[in-house]
Protein backbone atom coordinates (compact mmCIF):
# COMPACT_ATOMS: atom_id res chain seq x y z
CA UNK A 1 0.00 0.00 0.00
CA UNK A 2 1.27 3.31 -0.82
CA UNK A 3 -0.09 6.51 1.34
CA UNK A 4 0.28 9.78 -0.79
CA UNK A 5 0.19 12.74 1.00
CA UNK A 6 -0.73 15.70 -0.20
CA UNK A 7 0.20 19.18 1.82
CA UNK A 8 -1.90 22.47 1.87
CA UNK A 9 -3.90 24.46 4.01
CA UNK A 10 -7.95 23.62 5.30
CA UNK A 11 -10.82 26.86 4.14
CA UNK A 12 -12.08 28.51 1.06
CA UNK A 13 -9.62 31.23 1.49
CA UNK A 14 -6.64 29.19 0.49
CA UNK A 15 -8.28 27.09 -2.25
CA UNK A 16 -5.83 27.95 -5.52
CA UNK A 17 -3.29 29.01 -3.86
CA UNK A 18 0.19 28.03 -4.82
CA UNK A 19 0.98 26.67 -0.77
CA UNK A 20 -1.90 24.35 -1.71
CA UNK A 21 -0.89 22.60 -4.39
CA UNK A 22 -0.13 19.59 -2.92
CA UNK A 23 -3.69 19.55 -2.03
CA UNK A 24 -4.67 20.22 -6.39
CA UNK A 25 -2.12 17.13 -6.57
CA UNK A 26 -4.24 14.33 -4.54
CA UNK A 27 -7.54 16.07 -5.94
CA UNK A 28 -6.04 15.03 -9.60
CA UNK A 29 -4.83 11.55 -7.96
CA UNK A 30 -8.54 11.29 -6.43
CA UNK A 31 -10.12 11.38 -10.10
CA UNK A 32 -8.56 9.15 -11.94
CA UNK A 33 -8.82 6.49 -8.95
CA UNK A 34 -12.36 7.20 -9.25
CA UNK A 35 -12.54 8.39 -5.33
CA UNK A 36 -13.64 10.86 -2.99
CA UNK A 37 -12.43 12.58 0.46
CA UNK A 38 -14.21 11.94 3.34
CA UNK A 39 -13.68 11.70 7.21
CA UNK A 40 -10.10 10.02 8.06
CA UNK A 41 -9.03 8.10 11.48
CA UNK A 42 -6.70 11.66 13.06
CA UNK A 43 -6.35 15.10 11.22
CA UNK A 44 -6.93 14.38 7.74
CA UNK A 45 -9.38 13.58 5.02
CA UNK A 46 -9.30 10.18 3.24
CA UNK A 47 -9.55 8.89 -0.31
CA UNK A 48 -8.58 5.11 -0.99
CA UNK A 49 -8.44 3.55 -4.18
CA UNK A 50 -6.49 1.25 -6.15
CA UNK A 51 -3.72 1.54 -8.95
CA UNK A 52 -2.44 -1.39 -10.72
CA UNK A 53 -4.20 -4.29 -9.04
CA UNK A 54 -2.58 -2.06 -5.44
CA UNK A 55 -4.03 0.14 -2.68
CA UNK A 56 -3.17 4.09 -2.62
CA UNK A 57 -4.69 5.97 0.24
CA UNK A 58 -4.70 10.00 -0.39
CA UNK A 59 -4.57 12.07 2.05
CA UNK A 60 -5.05 15.88 3.06
CA UNK A 61 -4.57 16.96 6.43
CA UNK A 62 -6.81 19.24 8.11
CA UNK A 63 -4.42 21.17 10.29
CA UNK A 64 -2.47 23.95 9.12
CA UNK A 65 0.49 23.83 6.81
CA UNK A 66 2.71 24.23 9.75
CA UNK A 67 1.03 21.13 11.58
CA UNK A 68 1.17 18.70 8.71
CA UNK A 69 3.28 16.13 10.64
CA UNK A 70 0.17 15.65 13.14
CA UNK A 71 -1.85 14.36 10.25
CA UNK A 72 1.28 12.33 8.59
CA UNK A 73 2.35 10.25 11.73
CA UNK A 74 -1.14 9.99 12.48
CA UNK A 75 -1.73 8.32 8.93
CA UNK A 76 1.09 5.94 8.88
CA UNK A 77 -0.41 4.65 12.33
CA UNK A 78 -3.86 4.46 11.04
CA UNK A 79 -2.91 2.21 7.86
CA UNK A 80 0.21 0.25 9.64
CA UNK A 81 2.59 1.62 6.86
CA UNK A 82 6.22 2.51 6.86
CA UNK A 83 7.25 6.34 5.92
CA UNK A 84 9.16 4.67 2.80
CA UNK A 85 5.64 4.20 1.64
CA UNK A 86 4.34 7.80 1.97
CA UNK A 87 5.01 9.83 -0.47
CA UNK A 88 5.00 13.71 0.67
CA UNK A 89 3.22 16.35 -2.04
CA UNK A 90 4.20 19.82 -1.65
CA UNK A 91 4.89 23.63 -3.23
CA UNK A 92 9.00 24.50 -3.07
CA UNK A 93 9.81 28.34 -3.97
CA UNK A 94 13.19 27.11 -5.14
CA UNK A 95 11.51 25.63 -8.22
CA UNK A 96 10.15 27.20 -11.40
CA UNK A 97 6.83 27.56 -11.89
CA UNK A 98 5.18 23.69 -12.71
CA UNK A 99 8.68 21.85 -12.18
CA UNK A 100 8.98 18.19 -10.51
CA UNK A 101 11.55 17.06 -8.41
CA UNK A 102 11.67 13.93 -6.09
CA UNK A 103 13.49 12.71 -3.38
CA UNK A 104 14.40 10.29 -0.73
CA UNK A 105 14.83 12.42 1.64
CA UNK A 106 16.59 15.77 2.76
CA UNK A 107 15.79 18.72 5.11
CA UNK A 108 12.93 21.11 5.17
CA UNK A 109 14.46 23.33 2.97
CA UNK A 110 12.57 26.27 5.09
CA UNK A 111 9.18 24.70 4.05
CA UNK A 112 7.11 24.61 7.93
CA UNK A 113 4.89 21.58 6.70
CA UNK A 114 7.84 19.94 5.97
CA UNK A 115 9.99 20.71 9.06
CA UNK A 116 6.75 19.90 11.23
CA UNK A 117 6.78 16.48 9.79
CA UNK A 118 10.75 15.78 10.25
CA UNK A 119 10.15 16.45 13.67
CA UNK A 120 7.16 14.76 14.57
CA UNK A 121 8.60 11.39 12.26
CA UNK A 122 12.01 11.91 13.98
CA UNK A 123 13.52 11.97 10.71
CA UNK A 124 14.35 13.09 7.28
CA UNK A 125 14.21 9.78 5.28
CA UNK A 126 11.02 10.22 3.59
CA UNK A 127 9.65 10.14 -0.05
CA UNK A 128 9.20 14.07 -1.44
CA UNK A 129 7.61 15.37 -4.22
CA UNK A 130 8.22 18.43 -4.52
CA UNK A 131 6.35 21.21 -6.98
CA UNK A 132 7.83 24.33 -7.84
CA UNK A 133 5.71 27.26 -7.43
CA UNK A 134 9.06 29.78 -8.12
CA UNK A 135 9.84 32.77 -6.31
CA UNK A 136 8.97 36.15 -7.83
CA UNK A 137 8.35 38.29 -4.94
CA UNK A 138 10.05 40.83 -3.34
CA UNK A 139 11.87 40.47 -0.05
CA UNK A 140 9.64 40.14 3.29
CA UNK A 141 6.31 39.20 1.52
CA UNK A 142 7.14 35.46 0.64
CA UNK A 143 3.81 34.29 3.24
CA UNK A 144 1.61 36.99 0.74
CA UNK A 145 3.18 35.27 -2.46
CA UNK A 146 2.88 31.62 -0.88
CA UNK A 147 -0.74 32.20 -0.12
CA UNK A 148 -1.83 33.99 -3.65
CA UNK A 149 -2.87 32.54 -6.46
CA UNK A 150 -0.52 31.50 -9.66
CA UNK A 151 -0.63 34.40 -12.20
CA UNK A 152 -2.38 33.78 -15.53
CA UNK A 153 0.93 33.29 -17.66
CA UNK A 154 2.08 30.44 -15.05
CA UNK A 155 -1.26 28.26 -16.42
CA UNK A 156 0.46 26.63 -19.00
CA UNK A 157 3.36 25.83 -16.88
CA UNK A 158 1.00 24.74 -13.56
CA UNK A 159 -0.76 22.47 -15.80
CA UNK A 160 1.74 20.53 -17.48
CA UNK A 161 3.55 20.18 -13.65
CA UNK A 162 0.31 18.98 -12.18
CA UNK A 163 -0.06 16.37 -14.79
CA UNK A 164 3.66 15.20 -14.33
CA UNK A 165 3.01 15.30 -10.35
CA UNK A 166 0.16 12.90 -10.90
CA UNK A 167 1.95 10.50 -13.15
CA UNK A 168 5.02 10.31 -10.80
CA UNK A 169 3.29 9.97 -7.97
CA UNK A 170 1.34 7.01 -9.47
CA UNK A 171 4.82 5.87 -10.78
CA UNK A 172 5.65 5.63 -7.38
CA UNK A 173 2.84 3.28 -6.05
CA UNK A 174 4.69 0.21 -8.50
CA UNK A 175 7.76 1.05 -8.40
CA UNK A 176 9.55 2.93 -5.01
CA UNK A 177 10.95 6.10 -4.49
CA UNK A 178 14.31 5.15 -6.04
CA UNK A 179 12.99 4.35 -9.93
CA UNK A 180 10.24 6.95 -9.60
CA UNK A 181 13.14 9.47 -9.21
CA UNK A 182 15.32 7.91 -11.68
CA UNK A 183 12.33 8.11 -14.79
CA UNK A 184 11.20 11.56 -13.16
CA UNK A 185 14.13 13.68 -12.17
Amino acid sequence: MSIIVGLGNIGQEYEGTRHNIGFEIVDALAETLSTTFGPGNGPFVVAEGRHRGRNVVLIKPTTYMNKSGLAVRKALSSYKSDKENCLIVYDDLNLEVGDVRLKSTGSAGGHNGIQNIIDLLGSRDFPRLRFGIGNDFPRGKQVDYVLSPFKKTDQKYLEEGIDKAHDAALYFTREGIQKTMNHFN
